[in-house]
């Protein structure tokens, strides 16, 4: 396979010069991949012994070792324990919400008119930002953890389930009829099996979303955990702590991935997926899609109304309507969203420029697809929260350390997206560039970019999804004077709920509008497909 991908790419850059135009090539691919961690290793020991930079900065190689025999004898393994043992049980909870959820909502045509609306439209608010809400219902401890990783954990499986049952369905209901099987048969062997390629990447996702999810919610309340140690570590200065913390997240991470592949691959023996029908689409539409919504805040009402339940903690919606009216009146809600929105254009700028060369350069190129990919699968592995005790330490809490958090988690998606997009090119091109005797940057002006397009702007409108979500952890995590997330905090701590859920409601349709915006962007840039 890389062989294929290989010469698909040296059509687009020219022949291979040097050592790997000739002679057996098996050896320089294996020393590439070592090149980068070689090199960075060294320039950080040279770093240190030249005192480059302060220990409290950058600690010397020789001291996160000593810290790794130090507390990996059992003080970090049993912080790494209770956060596998969390996670363990958000996803045991969540997955099985989410697989139950998802086929309802999948076999009922009625669940999904009357709760399909509502469940996206509760979705579209990040996790972080029902985090201010759940430690007022559930406190600082366990139940805490355990809800936030079932809320990151369901919405993916929930959806993705669902898209697999609803899809797979029509026909295989024709083929039930005709062999007369029974219910339990029915979802047995032809409906589980046809949902489960759509299920097993929902949940990949929620492994994923859970993971960074817990990570965020050990850094923020947690006396125990990875995440806690990571705290613990950065406000003693003890960097050397935090980088070891972060390696053995990335590995956590890199091994999770990889045992999930495998079970994947295992599980998913057919060689294609099972016939359905496609019937994807919008959200059900119609009065009956209101019902639900409807009752709820009929209900919500009611209880603040009879003092069901105390108002401090749950604020009657007409308050909370009256509070984001107030906040529009008087121009907070909006300056705290614009200066968010500004962190947002501008992180998104540094990561996916970033993103978009890096792309390009690893889909190119086959030597920089190996020099530098395997380090970047493996900086990839790390999941985005972790990264907040580090950066704070080297940019501070200012708009810097904003901006560099914000470009990372814009960053990966479209780096991804923009190889995988070139790397997948019809061979063909290269034959019509040969014709042309197109230079490179014809081939790529006129060949690469345009046949990249569809990947490149789908990766452009999940960056722009995650450097959203980016800015949202930005001011969780590093103070600031403004912001949206900061305004929300800081009602928080007025125990201030109708704020608190006025800024939750603003930030849920900002990234709805985000997303709606990209795949808006991603149509147009692309509708030549289908014209």
């Amino acid at each position: 396979m890389n062989g294929v991908l290989g010469r698909r790419r040296r059509w687009l850059v020219g022949p291979l010069r040097g050592p790997f135009a000739t002679g057996d090539r098996s050896h320089w691919q294996r020393v590439l991949p070592w090149v980068v961690p070689i090199a960075v290793a060294l320039l950080w020991a040279v770093a240190s012994r030249q005192h480059w930079m302060s220990e409290q900065i950058l600690p010397p190689p020789a001291l996160v070792w000593q810290s790794a025999l130090e507390f990996g004898s059992g003080e970090l393994w049993g912080h790494l324990w209770i956060s596998l043992q969390r996670l363990a049980w958000g996803l045991l909870a969540g997955v099985a919400s989410g697989l139950l959820l998802g086929t309802w909502l999948g076999t009922s045509r009625r669940a999904q008119a009357l709760v399909l609306p509502t469940f996206v439209a509760l979705a579209q608010i990040p996790t972080l930002a029902w985090i201010p809400l759940f430690m007022l219902f559930f406190g600082i401890g366990e139940l805490l953890k355990l809800v936030v990783l079932v809320k990151a954990v369901v919405v993916p499986v929930t959806l993705h389930t669902l898209v697999g049952v609803r899809d797979a369905q029509p026909r295989l209901r024709e083929a039930a009829a005709v062999l007369r099987l029974p219910r339990h048969l029915l979802f047995l062997r032809l409906l589980l099996p046809a949902a489960l390629p759509a299920f097993l990447t929902g949940t990949r996702l929620a492994l994923a979303t859970g993971w960074t999810s817990l990570l965020a919610v050990e850094l923020l309340a947690s006396s125990e955990g990875i995440g806690y140690l990571m705290v613990w570590g950065r406000q003693l200065f003890m960097l050397d702590l935090v980088l070891l913390c972060i390696l053995v997240i990335g590995v956590v991470g890199a091994l999770m991935e990889r045992s999930f592949a495998s079970l994947e691959k295992h599980l998913l023996y057919w060689p294609q997926p099972a016939t359905g029908e496609q019937a994807r689409g919008a959200l059900p539409r119609g009065w009956q899609s209101l019902l639900l919504p409807l009752a709820l805040l009929g209900l919500w009402q009611a209880s603040n109304s009879f003092g069901w339940i105390d108002s401090n903690i749950l604020t009657a919606p007409l308050d909370v309507l009256r509070s984001l009216l107030e906040g529009l009146h008087d121009g907070s809600l909006p300056e705290a969203l614009l200066l968010s929105l500004q962190r947002t254009l501008a992180g998104l700028f540094l990561g996916a420029s970033a993103g978009l060369l890096v792309g390009l350069l690893l889909g190119l190129s086959p030597i920089a697809e190996r020099l530098f990919g395997p380090s970047l699968s493996a900086l990839r592995q790390v999941a985005l929260f972790a990264w907040v005790p580090l950066l704070t330490a080297w940019f501070g809490l200012g708009e810097g350390a904003k901006l560099v958090f914000v470009g990372l988690a814009a960053f990966f998606p479209l780096l991804i997206a923009t190889q995988r997009g070139i790397a997948g090119l019809s061979p063909q091109l290269g034959e019509a560039a040969r014709t042309l005797r197109l230079s490179l940057w014809q081939r790529l002006r006129l060949l690469v970019l345009p046949g990249a397009a569809p990947a490149i702007f789908a990766g452009l409108r999940l960056s722009l999804i995650y450097a959203w979500l980016g800015t949202i952890g930005a001011e969780y995590f590093m103070p600031s004077d403004g912001g949206i997330a900061s305004l929300m905090l800081g009602a928080q701590q007025l125990f201030r709920m109708d704020q608190v859920m006025a800024a939750m409601l603003l930030i849920g349709l900002v990234g709805a509008l985000l997303g709606t915006l990209g795949q808006r962007l991603e149509s147009r840039a692309t509708r030549w497909r289908t014209a």
